[in-house]
């Protein structure tokens, strides 16, 4: 038994090993080609990952149930395009020389909020490029970056992330385990937080706020950095385009935050929405959102 683990151990690694590469070499090839075999590998997953596809269609019925069932499916379908034409630009997002990446992230907005003293807190939610927003904000400013991450379980794949994610600029990985203090010390020293608070962690780090009109377990988190760390709020969309990225920085938030954290949280779910129905086969719906119930209340998946 325990050359069998060893066995199957191995040839995880060297599948990883074998992926990556594929991944790597593909980086290197026009992005038209990057993008061409995005499309044929989301519909593969579309096909081969029906329980990944129940998800997806799940959150759509439920987000948006004035949608006819063939628009579900059709926006299902491209959501997992998307999803893998963003998973495979990694390999020029983290590999290609800085040049290319400023060839390929457009940046539209109010870039200029990273120039102006203070802490910044820069929510970008799950949209699918949102690595690449990452690295666009890396390569504009001096500024020390941190970012929280949750670390993959493959630890090839992880050490690769941690690699692309840090090679520009100065970024500081944590995870969510690392503690509040520590981020809160960065932020009071004129640092810039990268924040993706919209995400299912349990009942124990979050509370329960209207998303699409349904009672969702969501992380509070930056209400309560913005308030520790006195710092402003700037949102970062980011847009998968043919040509690349677009990263639209928008203005700062002036009512945020307030002294109600459940307030706030509902009001970043809200303008999260507003962002979402102008691309909402871009958002992260491949992710259970919903998956934590109020006591009493039936699941979802």
């Amino acid at each position: 038994m325990h050359l069998f683990k060893r066995m199957l151990s191995f040839l995880s690694r060297v599948a990883s090993k074998v992926v990556l590469g594929l991944v790597r070499a593909l980086g290197r090839l026009p992005l038209p080609v990057v993008r061409g075999v995005g499309v044929l590998m989301g519909w593969i997953l579309f096909v081969l990952a029906f329980p990944r596809r129940r998800v997806v269609l799940v959150n759509l019925r439920l987000c948006f149930p004035q949608w006819s069932r063939a628009r579900r499916w059709a926006v299902a379908l491209q959501t997992f395009v998307y999803f893998s034409q963003s998973w495979l630009d990694r390999g020029w997002l983290w590999e290609a020389p800085a040049q290319v990446l400023e060839q390929r992230l457009r940046r539209v907005g109010n870039w200029q909020a990273l120039e102006q003293p203070g802490p910044v807190i820069i929510f970008s939610p799950h949209f699918y490029g949102l690595d690449a927003a990452a690295l666009a904000v890396s390569l504009r400013t001096a500024r020390q970056c941190t970012t929280i991450y949750t670390p993959q379980r493959n630890l090839l794949v992880d050490a690769w992330a941690a690699r692309g994610r840090r090679r520009f600029g100065d970024v500081h990985l944590m995870t969510r385990f690392d503690g509040v203090k520590s981020i809160i010390s960065l932020l009071r020293k004129d640092g810039l937080l990268f924040l993706l608070p919209d995400m299912n962690f349990g009942p124990e780090e979050s509370i329960f706020v209207p998303f699409f009109g349904i009672p969702t377990a969501t992380v509070p988190s930056l209400s309560r950095f913005a308030r520790m760390g006195r710092a402003r709020v700037v949102p970062l969309l980011a847009r998968l385009t043919p040509q690349g990225y677009d990263m639209e920085m928008l203005e700062p938030w002036a009512d945020f935050p307030s002294d109600d954290v459940a307030g706030d949280t509902a009001l970043m779910n809200a303008r999260l929405q507003s962002w979402i129905a102008t691309m909402p086969a871009q958002y992260f719906w491949v992710h259970k959102r919903f998956k934590t119930r109020p006591d009493g209340d039936a699941a979802f998946y």
